[in-house]
Formats: structure tokens, C-alpha cells, sequence
């Protein structure tokens, strides 16, 4: 499709033919012409509540079409949408309630009867059911308006609400769509979280390529498997964690080769697992992705390079400025490791009510952008090669410091998974009296494969880098978003 530069209201992101399935399910199909009735029906009855222009309406849903409408529909109602992860319990629901100051939460009976007093703000109502008002005309709403709040995982402190405008969803649909190939007649298997940026662009770059969505919900890795015959899906967008259960998963022959894409992000690809990716799905495009909820995405790798360069992601996706930059704020020569920076109309509009962390990872852009402007400085540490290549490093607050090292610990996982001893590991820096820190690698698996995993860390990996003691877990704790929880098991590490 054409990379269309010039943002809309987000409700304008149905671009499909009117007689073309805009979304599947277990329900069966709904057109483009449909799915534009209920969104615009739905945001009638949202108009009816009265509610003043801007107000925050959440939605605390499973996968649901209703949860498929309610992003288009809030914005064409004149409303800022926030959609919290339905893995979510009562605490964490009751806060992003009462820091957004939603006026409404829409849920279903089950969910609303687990909240206690209090939970819900004054002033916000419950609708477990939603109507259908008259329909409302396509919003025409100023691009640059906030359209959604998203929450993050909360894995690192309190949960921030990550402002995004019209402009922003609007771009990072276009963009994604377009150096994703996206055809019409493509499905993708949304299988991420609807409250997740990654998962909620699955349903925005789908319909603005044109394309039919199968939201899923899933209890097991064999439900992806199943789902993507059942389906016909032709897409699928993961995060490493979820990667790594699905290489374990069997895949009958036929089944695999309806993959004609892969797109990661959420964390790192190591490169055995693009070895495995390849060899799994061997008709699928690999792409790798790196981004961020305050700028959306920043990069992602030509497929055509994955092979040669599996560490890399990439270089800047369409409407982004991604610079590395030093400490001293100058531009990080090629080979040399700087801050990764992204500029340019992909970045939020700060946290909501939220001026000191706003503050801290929205500041002027590096004197060297082209954008010029706020930029997302991502306290994630990358380095370019000669041909302008990133590859990440690690986040500030997660490197290690050893015996005057600074070490990557995605440079100690990446090693530890590289064998079969274990599929999944983090590793975490606890204080020690003679090294400042000590390594502590966390492996999922029952410890029977230890004594194989020291001996070829010993042989892949400098002194400096070797962990003083392997732990292993059964599994190992995930956040909301289906990433490993790396802030728990410091936590639990450094007690």
C-alpha cells in the first residue's frame, strides 16, 4: 500500500472494500461495510451518556468484537479510549480507573462483580452491555487530539498512562501496513493484547491495508496452532516469550507454511531463535522490530537481512528519527554504543497528569535531529554498525556492573539459550562486596542440564561474564503484556 503521510481521525482507518471481511471469528465474518454500522452505532451510544469532549471511557474486555469497535468508536465520539489488559486483577483495574478519571467502564457482568467498594471512582459508570445509538458521521476530530490512554505493564513501579493522539495511532498504522506488505487478502491472527500498542496496531495497520483481523484469545500455545488453519491466518505477531512456547508446540507441515509473515517485538530475537523461526516456517518473512509505547515503534530489519544479521533490529520504520546518541548528546559513531533516541510525529504526547516522568523520557531532541522537537530518549543502549544496522544492547537500569564491566545481561541470556540446556533465561545483577555485582542467570528448566550450561558458558563467554550461580525455575514469571517479568526476578534476586 501507499505511505500515506497525512494523519486522520483514527475512526478513518477502515479502508477496505465494503463486501471484504474486516474481522473473523468463531462467530463468523463481518465485512467492512458492517464493521463501519457498528462502530458508528456504538459511538451513538456513547454520544448518549453526555459525556463532556475528551472524557476517558475504559473497556476491561476479553478479545471480543466489542473490544475490536470501541477504539474507533471512542474516537468518533469525541472520547479518549483506554483499554485495560483483561489479565488485569481489581487493583490494578482500580488504578488505571482512578488515575485516567474514566468516566466509563465498559466490562462484562463476571468482571465488574470481582470489583470492590471503592474500586470504581465516583462519577464513573459500569455498563456491563452495550446499546446501539444512532449512528454517528466519521469523526473530524483535529489529528493531533488525544485519542487513547495506554497503560504500561506496570512491571517497573506504578502503571503510566501513555498519551497517544490521532495522529500517532493514524501513522503507525500506515506505516506498519506498508513495510509489512500488508495485502488484502491477508489475515493476522491477533493473539496480543488489545491494551498492549503492539496488539492494538494489529487491528489499526489490518484495516488500513484493507485486510480481515481474527482476534484470538488463547489458553495454550496449541490454540495458536489450531487457530491459524481454523483462520486462514496468514500473519502472526508475537514477543519472544511467546515465540519460544510455540517453537516448543508441534506444527503439522501444511499448517506451518500458511505463515507468509512473522513480526516480533516486545524484546530482542536472539539469534537462535531466528535459526528456529526459519526453519519452522520457512515460507514466513521474519521481521524484526523494536519499539516502545511512548513512540509506538522505532525500527525494524528488511527480512531479506534477518539471516545475515539475526542480532540486529533494523533501522527506522516509516515517520520515525532514530539517532544514537552519547552521554555528551553527540552522535554515536558506527560501532560505538549511545542511548537510542526517537524523534519525529510517532512520539506521544508525554504521560497523562504524570510531569516528572514526562519530564525525564520526553526532552528535546538531540541538536543533530532532522525532527527537531520533544523526543523519546529510551534509556536503552544500542549500537549502529557501518551500514547503519542497530543492534540493542540493553536498557540503563538493567546492565550489570561487574568488576568495572558494564555488561549486557541479552549478552548472558543470549549465550545461556543458545544451547538445549534451556529455552529461556534472565539474567540479573545482586549486590557483592567484592565485584560491586555478582551475575545471577535465572533458567527455566529443572537443573538437570546445569553442569552443560556452566561448561559451554565457560567456552562462549568471557571470565567477567560467567554467573556466579544458575537458578532454575519450572517456569518463569511473565508481565500482562506475555513478556518475562525481568523486574520480578530482581526483585526476588535481590531481596
Amino acid at each position: 500500500m501507499s505511505l500515506d503521510a497525512t494523519p486522520r481521525p483514527i475512526d478513518h482507518v477502515l479502508r477496505g472494500q465494503a463486501d471484504a471481511p474486516a474481522l473473523v471469528d468463531r462467530d463468523g465474518a463481518v465485512d467492512y461495510a458492517g464493521t463501519e454500522d457498528a462502530v458508528a452505532r456504538l459511538a451513538g451510544w456513547l454520544a448518549g451518556f453526555g459525556f463532556a469532549a475528551g472524557s476517558r471511557v475504559a473497556t476491561w474486555l476479553p478479545k471480543i468484537r466489542l473490544a475490536c469497535w470501541m477504539p474507533l468508536a471512542a474516537a468518533r465520539a469525541g472520547l479518549v479510549h483506554v483499554p485495560i489488559n483483561p489479565v488485569l486483577r481489581r487493583a490494578q483495574v482500580a488504578h488505571i480507573l482512578s488515575d485516567s478519571g474514566a468516566s466509563l467502564l465498559l466490562t462484562q457482568e463476571a468482571r465488574a462483580t470481582t470489583l470492590e467498594p471503592g474500586d470504581v471512582p465516583a462519577g464513573c459508570r459500569v455498563e456491563t452491555a452495550a446499546g446501539a445509538g444512532d449512528p454517528l458521521p466519521r469523526s473530524t476530530a483535529n489529528p493531533d487530539a488525544l485519542a487513547a490512554i495506554l497503560y504500561t505493564s506496570g512491571s517497573t513501579g506504578r502503571p503510566k498512562g501513555v498519551m497517544l493522539s490521532h495522529a500517532n495511532l493514524w501513522l503507525g498504522a500506515i506505516g506498519v501496513a506498508h513495510y509489512l506488505a500488508i495485502a488484502p487478502d491477508d489475515r493476522i491472527l491477533a493473539v496480543l493484547p488489545l491494551g498492549f500498542d503492539y496488539g492494538q496496531n494489529q487491528l489499526f495497520s489490518t484495516w488500513a491495508a484493507g485486510a480481515c483481523v481474527a482476534p484470538l484469545d488463547y489458553l495454550t500455545p496449541r490454540d495458536v496452532v489450531k487457530a491459524v488453519t481454523r483462520f486462514g491466518a496468514t500473519t502472526l505477531a508475537g514477543v519472544p516469550p511467546l515465540w519460544t512456547q510455540l517453537l516448543e508446540s508441534d506444527w503439522p507441515e501444511d499448517t506451518a507454511a500458511r505463515l507468509r509473515r512473522l513480526t516480533n517485538s516486545g524484546g530482542a530475537l536472539t539469534p537462535a531463535m531466528v535459526r528456529a523461526l526459519r526453519a519452522r516456517f520457512p515460507q514466513a518473512r521474519v521481521f524484526a522490530m523494536y519499539g516502545l509505547t511512548e513512540a509506538f515503534r522505532s525500527t525494524y530489519l528488511d527480512p531479506a537481512l534477518i539471516d545475515a544479521h539475526p542480532e540486529s533490529i533494523g533501522r527506522a520504520v516509516p515517520f520515525a528519527e532514530v539517532l544514537v546518541v552519547r552521554r555528551d548528546g553527540g552522535a554515536a559513531a558506527a560501532g560505538e554504543a549511545g542511548e537510542l533516541v526517537h524523534a519525529g510525529p510517532l512520539v506521544a504526547q508525554g504521560y497523562w497528569r504524570d510531569e516528572e516522568r514526562t519530564a525525564v523520557r520526553f526532552r528535546p531532541a538531540p541538536a543533530h535531529s532532522r525532527y527537531g522537537g520533544v523526543a523519546v530518549w529510551s534509556g536503552d543502549t544500542v549500537v549502529a554498525d557501518a551500514d547503519g544496522l542497530l543492534r540493542f544492547v540493553g536498557r540503563d537500569d538493567e546492565m550489570i556492573k561487574s568488576a568495572g564491566h558494564r555488561i549486557s545481561p541479552q549478552e548472558i541470556e543470549d549465550a545461556a539459550t543458545a544451547g538445549p540446556e534451556t529455552a529461556e533465561a534472565v539474567a540479573v545483577g545482586v549486590a557483592d562486596a567484592r565485584l560491586g555485582q555478582a551475575i545471577v542467570l535465572v533458567a527455566r528448566g529443572d537443573g538437570a542440564t546445569e553442569a552443560a550450561l556452566v561448561a559451554r558458558l565457560k567456552r562462549d563467554l568471557p571470565a567477567y561474564m560467567q554467573p556466579s550461580r544458575i537458578e532454575w525455575r519450572a517456569d518463569l514469571p511473565r508481565n500482562a503484556n506475555g513478556k518475562l517479568d525481568r523486574a520480578a526476578i530482581a526483585r526476588e534476586q535481590r531481596a
